[in-house]
């Protein structure tokens, strides 16, 4: 038998969502008062169903867009064939003349081949029979899935307008927030759940995000084969949709996967007993898979190729430097993303820290590349006005061979030249920028605070911010690139996946289990040098790193301002609360009297605002989303900040509106502009309108405070560990050290004694000591189960069994 080498240990503790005393609550409902939407039995499809029909706007968006898509597919399939088997591209390049009975010129429909020619090429050619049955079973499969969720939806679109009293054309005015809330309160009367008497928001949250959140834990624990390092490119990320795709069927959902349907995982992955057995039939399973991979890969590749022809081909007609925007990476989407955070809560962090991370990336342009695109678009230029101006003169010069393409490849040069030519008036300012993007995307490895001019710290963002004309090339190369990860590094990596999923895996009641991480546990999961210093209990295998756990935390009740924590949590909530509330009330008073040649504020808030990363005057004014609650959060952010409290929040905000409303129309009306509002709210009725303002204020003012914490939050962590070695998932040095402990005041002096961390497990120099280990305990009840399969110093020695 194979030996696997495990750094994974077993996670003690119990979880419960449930309120105290409803722990193993079964809901009994007479039979005459049940509805059509009591005990829901896949409540984790259900809830991704109504949360994906929000987001299509609606029953009838949502099946005209999957009806396209089936027609797309027999388009792209069939107009291949046609090109490929019955065009005459002799007569079409003008190589072969046609006899006419008249004069007239060549038409299109000259150079079409006749049916029962083209029919018969078509017969004759083997591969081309292949593809067409590949893709009408694949279509038929399509066709098939496209109506039973037909179906599927169409129950949801009821549920909307009888369970929640939402009909579909409110559906595209109202917040997601305003729908989970209505499905709290259904909970109530349906007991859509009868396993609870109330469901949370983070219950739903769990629900939707359940594999979400397991993707999330795995890149965040660096447990995914996505970094390699090549020769000539160094360490360079390959994620694609391809690959995320056999990741997630290997894990979650296909034949022989680790969860024996959507809520549970099976009875056998839970023990430590068999760990290598299991991992032995997860190797093989993922060789299976890989050699699948590898079999389909000509029929894959052909696929993509076509599709994104005929995706981005326009696109590119239109906007020759489109190729050279840049997008955020899906390495960067799943890095970057919170613990219990929704794709449209994702988006749209990332879309407002999207015009930064351009700016950012623009400061590092190659002044020779500058002076040579300069040079080579004067002299393109040069040569196309003369072509126009010929053209002008007389239209017959377009009949001249290669005119009109010369005219089309000289624009696109130029167009492609300006890229590599920086602003006129852009000022180099890295630093600024980049404290920027954090107040949006929030996460950031530590050495790149204070090197943002260098090249290094550039080529690491661009893992996470690569450019489109990367992404299409490596949606490309996935066919060809996924069977051999999964056959090579996958494989290799199965004895800690299985101990990943037996250790991070909580069985929560009413919800089934979940990923150990998603609970947002301080105490479980929390990092001692991201303020959980004396209220976290994880050793080094059981912090998530660079600060998920209380990133996600603060975001979470930020988003969630009803959600009541549990009370540990709540009290780590308070006192950060407190700690900026301080701070901000003391800037109030003397930090917006700084000037900026002043080398140390005296705070943390007075950093973060008045210092060389200013925020209030530099960063606010440079982004469009933050800059217009500057004066706000500077002047009157003691109070804004209130709202980080789950009771008082919302009822803070909203007491809010009003004045915000008075004071700040100018400013939402810009704020909508920048933050992407869609313009068919301003001409659809006063109440939308009205409720669409309402929403915006409070998404703003949310938005705006989670930034504060999140630059807080680095502030106070790279104040603390100050002196040492940096913390970060690119590169993680033997020992990492911190500061001794958080002290009651804060301070911007770093403080005089410091201690070793304990090492990340990520990138581990040696194996723990016995005393780090968690120790052992008997099962306690049906959240907790003791540690089992705790690897053993053969296991760690062995190879990779291959």
């Amino acid at each position: 038998m194979a030996h696997f080498d495990t750094e994974y240990q077993r996670l003690e503790g119990s979880y419960s969502d449930s309120p105290p005393g409803e722990e193993n609550l079964l809901m009994h409902v007479p039979e005459g008062v049940k509805s059509q939407w009591h005990h829901i039995e896949n409540l984790d499809l259900f809830f991704q169903r109504v949360y994906k029909l929000h987001q299509k706007n609606g029953f009838t968006c949502m099946l005209l867009g999957e009806l396209f898509e089936l027609v797309q597919l027999l388009f792209v399939v069939g107009f291949t064939v046609f090109l490929a088997n019955c065009v005459d591209y002799d007569i079409l390049f003008a190589n072969k003349f046609v006899n006419h009975t008249d004069s007239s010129k060549v038409t299109l429909p000259d150079a079409f081949i006749p049916m029962d020619v083209c029919s018969a090429r078509i017969r004759d050619n083997a591969f081309v029979i292949f593809v067409l049955i590949i893709s009408g079973v694949f279509w038929l499969h399509r066709l098939v899935k496209f109506i039973y969720n037909v179906c599927c939806y169409w129950e949801i679109r009821s549920f909307y307008r009888n369970a929640l009293k939402m009909s579909m054309s409110e559906l595209p005015y109202a917040t997601w927030q305003e729908v989970q809330a209505r499905i709290v309160e259904t909970q109530k009367e349906h007991q859509i759940c009868i396993h609870k008497k109330e469901l949370s928001e983070l219950d739903v949250y769990h629900r939707i995000l359940r594999f979400k959140n397991y993707m999330v834990a795995m890149v965040n624990k660096s447990l995914l084969p996505v970094k390699f390092r090549l020769p000539f490119f160094g360490e360079y990320v390959f994620y694609t949709r391809g690959l995320k795709y056999n990741f997630e069927l290997i894990f979650f959902w296909g034949p022989g996967s680790l969860f024996e349907n959507e809520w549970s995982l099976k009875p056998e992955y839970k023990r430590g007993g068999n760990r290598h057995d299991l991992a032995n039939k997860l190797a093989s399973r993922i060789l299976w898979i890989g050699i699948a991979n590898l079999l389909l890969c000509p029929v894959i590749l052909v696929w993509q190729i076509l599709y994104a022809f005929f995706s981005y081909t326009e696109v590119i007609k239109r906007e020759p430097g489109s190729l050279g925007a840049r997008c955020w990476s899906l390495y960067g989407r799943c890095y970057l993303r919170h613990f219990n955070e929704l794709d449209h809560e994702l988006m749209s962090r990332l879309s407002k820290g999207y015009k930064a991370a351009s700016k950012y990336m623009n400061c590092f342009l190659s002044p020779l590349l500058t002076v040579m695109a300069k040079n080579l678009a004067f002299f393109a230029g040069s040569v196309l006005a003369v072509l126009i101006a010929l053209t002008i003169y007389d239209e017959d010069v377009l009949a001249v061979e290669h005119v009109l393409s010369s005219i089309t490849l000289l624009g696109v040069c130029i167009t492609i030249c300006r890229s590599f030519i920086p602003e006129k008036h852009m000022v180099f300012c890295p630093e600024q920028l980049l404290r920027v993007i954090l107040a949006h995307i929030h996460y950031m490895p530590d050495h790149w605070q204070g090197n943002a001019h260098r090249a290094e710290t550039r080529d690491q963002f661009s893992q996470l911010f690569q450019y489109k004309a990367v992404f299409i090339l490596e949606e490309l190369l996935s066919p060809v690139v996924t069977p051999i990860i999964l056959i090579f590094c996958l494989r290799r990596k199965s004895l800690q996946i299985i101990d990943f999923f037996r250790n991070f895996t909580v069985e929560v009641v009413g919800v089934g289990d979940t990923c150990s991480f998603a609970q947002m546990d301080i105490r479980q999961h929390g990092h001692p040098a991201w303020m959980s210093e004396g209220k976290t209990e994880a050793s080094i295998y059981q912090q998530a790193e660079d600060g998920k756990t209380e990133l996600s935390l603060m975001h979470f009740a930020i988003t969630n301002p009803q959600w009541q924590p549990p009370q540990e949590t709540t009290h780590f909530l308070s006192q950060l609360k407190e700690r900026v509330h301080r701070e901000a009330a003391g800037l109030a008073g003397d930090a917006l009297h700084y000037s900026l040649s002043e080398s140390e504020p005296r705070s943390l808030i007075a950093n973060l605002l008045t210092g060389p990363s200013t925020l209030g005057s530099v960063h606010f004014a440079r982004d469009a989303s933050l800059a217009n609650h500057a004066a706000a959060a500077v002047n009157d952010s003691a109070s804004a900040l209130r709202s980080l409290s789950p009771v008082s929040g919302s009822l803070y905000l909203r007491g809010s509106l009003s004045a915000a409303n008075r004071g700040h129309a100018s400013t939402v009306s810009k704020a909508m502009a920048g933050s992407g509002t869609d313009a068919r709210t301003v001409s659809s009725g006063s109440s939308a309108w009205e409720g669409q303002l309402t929403s915006l204020v409070l998404s703003e003012y949310a938005s705006t405070e989670m930034s504060i914490h999140a630059l807080y939050m680095h502030e106070f962590h790279k104040q603390q560990s100050r002196g040492d070695l940096p913390r970060h998932t690119w590169h993680r040095q033997d020992s990492d050290e911190s500061s001794d402990s958080i002290p009651d005041e804060v301070r911007s002096e770093p403080q005089p004694r410091s201690r070793h961390l304990p090492r990340s497990h990520t990138f581990p120099a040696a194996a723990p000591s016995p005393s780090e280990l968690p120790k052992s305990n008997s099962d306690t009840g049906t959240n907790t189960r003791g540690q089992e399969g705790a690897p053993s110093s053969a296991d760690r020695q062995a190879g990779v069994g291959q």
